[in-house]
């Protein structure tokens, strides 16, 4: 049965700038949405003329059933990840409870949390030629899966794409075409590209299955540690926050999702009340420079996230390195989640608190994944 959805939320203040632009609370009643709810709650539309690389709305229902069922259809394919012991008491992170926990999806198969959405996508839909478009961690996720499973995969590239996430992509067999521009950009040329071959897209993130399949992340948080305060959650095109946020329904954690300060796409567009596009944008976190929210994305985050934070380059790369001195290899968009945990600072209860490392595919990472892989196909790139 359907449970009628909650009332929007107020619009939220945007900030004047990126920069200065640090959290957005959202206030309002989290009522948990049930399956058939979202189809009820079209996502809005982009302000202004249609984005060429905006996805239509959808309108089909997600809820924690869709991440159940993610979780028994990927179970052989990704590994469940640990909770790695909290942090020792810094500046900004105090022990409360039992302090703050690591959620290492670093040690993912694919080094990210992206091979759950892949899997999920790719097993549910039986797909054989793939295209999508990704900054890496995804594309490096579906060339796994097509290695293993015997099928195709072309992932194309934007200009900032980390060069040696290209030479996993090639090694594990996977196409890949470049463009210039920025996500937008390189979505637009994905989708062109499954019309014209007949491929299948798989999204990074805007996909019904893509973002069951992350929520498998928020699942193994909650069950493992159900007395948890907070999910700090880093966020990008969206899909895992989404994915968190329907684990979390019916759930008392709060949610929060953080984002780079030059690309705060979800927090520009709540406090908008609508998706807005942002100009590319740069940041450390290679994964997380999305330009705007996906149309599966959206209302989920809208309807349950409980804030929003953005965290500097210099934030990000603090939070690297702590993790280095303690034992965790986590790239930079790995460690934004850690960032806004320490700018959040201290919690309000005695449930331990999460961040979600996000990945681990560090350049000596990414060399041995290559060298490990050797191709087993022939690439095109252009």
């Amino acid at each position: 049965m359907t449970t009628a959805p909650s009332a929007p939320r107020p619009p939220v203040r945007a900030a004047t700038s990126a920069t200065s632009l640090t959290s957005v609370s959202l206030p309002g009643p989290r009522a948990p949405l049930a399956p058939g709810a979202l189809a009820a709650r079209a996502a809005p539309a982009v302000a202004g003329p249609p984005a060429a690389s905006a996805p239509a709305a959808r309108g089909i229902p997600l809820g924690r059933a869709d991440v159940e069922a993610a979780a028994a259809r990927i179970a052989g394919r990704v590994r469940r990840t640990p909770l790695l012991p909290g942090l020792p008491a810094t500046p900004g992170l105090h022990r409360t409870g039992r302090g703050l926990l690591l959620k290492a999806e670093h040690l993912q198969y694919s080094g990210s949390f992206k091979l759950r959405g892949a899997a999920n996508a790719v097993l549910a839909l039986g797909a054989r030629r793939m295209v999508t478009g990704s900054s890496g961690n995804h594309g490096i996720a579906l060339a796994r899966l097509a290695r293993a499973l015997g099928a195709e995969v072309t992932v194309v590239l934007a200009g900032g794409a980390h060069p040696a996430k290209i030479a996993v992509i090639k090694a594990l067999g996977g196409r890949t075409v470049r463009v210039p521009g920025g996500v937008a950009e390189r979505d637009a040329r994905a989708r062109e590209l499954a019309e014209e071959t007949g491929a299948v897209l798989v999204p990074s993130s805007d996909h019904e299955l893509v973002v069951a399949g992350q929520g498998t992340v928020g699942l193994e948080i909650l069950a493992e540690a159900p007395d948890a305060e907070t999910v700090y959650v880093p966020t990008g095109g969206g899909g895992l926050l989404a994915g968190v946020c329907l684990a979390a329904y019916g759930h008392p954690v709060r949610v929060v999702g953080v984002e780079p300060a030059g690309t705060p796409r979800y927090a520009r567009s709540l406090a908008a009340g609508h998706p807005v596009r942002l100009a590319p944008g740069d940041s450390v976190a290679d994964g997380l420079r999305g330009q705007q929210p996906g149309a599966v994305p959206y209302p989920v985050i809208r309807d349950r996230v409980d804030d929003l934070i953005a965290v500097s380059d210099a934030e990000i790369l603090a939070a690297a390195a702590l993790l280095r001195r303690r034992g965790v290899e986590a790239e930079p968009s790995g460690a934004v989640a850690l960032a806004g945990a320490i700018r959040a600072g201290r919690g309000s209860g005695t449930g331990p608190r999460v961040a979600v490392v996000s990945g681990g595919n560090t350049k000596a990472a990414l060399m041995a994944a290559a060298a490990a892989a050797p191709p087993s196909r022939t690439h095109c790139t252009t």
